[in-house]
């Protein structure tokens, strides 16, 4: 899908240090990210930088080629869920369906509806390197998802309903004049 940014929401695409997320059309944003064999110092300063700058974006989660690199790394923080990292996170495990409203910080201002699973099992490995198993439903599930998917060059738009989508000014952002 061809996304034509409106004229009132072009401001948000800049990348500077405030807003160093990449956006589309931005190629690393449609690669397939590499499996990262260790974890090292190398790979914790990018979870770090992952950390921060979904902080610094109000975002739920973000995923390494969101930044410019092709690791397969994701950080998570929907509601009520402690920030985590997650290092070659697989889905193993998917059952029954949502459908809900989704963003992305790499196309902002652009919000449409997307079916994802409800309940997903994944596993991967946590900052110190160990395997993990998580179970998540809900809005923690659709979070994932959408996370991993960006590790497989995948954006929401390719799931979206067309008909659902809609440009709105991201919470927290002032109103374009």
């Amino acid at each position: 899908m061809q996304v034509v940014v409106p004229e009132e929401f072009r401001y948000l695409y800049a990348q500077n240090a405030e807003r160093p997320v990449v956006k589309i059309p931005a190629a690393v944003l449609r690669q397939k990210a590499n499996k990262v064999s260790k974890v090292s110092a190398k790979t914790l300063k990018l979870v770090d930088e992952l950390m921060r700058v979904m902080k610094l974006a109000n975002g739920i989660g973000l995923a390494a080629p969101q930044l410019g690199h092709l690791n397969r790394i994701v950080v998570i923080a929907p509601d009520g869920m402690k920030p985590m990292a997650l290092i070659n996170p697989v889905v193993v495990k998917a059952e029954g369906e949502q459908v809900g409203q989704e963003g992305c910080l790499s196309i902002p201002g652009l919000y449409g509806d997307v079916q994802r699973a409800m309940f997903v099992e994944v596993e991967a490995l946590d900052r110190t390197g160990h395997e993990i198993l998580l179970k998540m439903q809900g809005m923690p599930a659709r979070v994932v998802q959408h996370e991993i998917d960006h590790l497989d060059g995948i954006l929401f738009i390719d799931k979206v309903d067309p008909a659902t989508l809609h440009w709105s000014h991201p919470e927290g952002e002032p109103q374009a004049e």
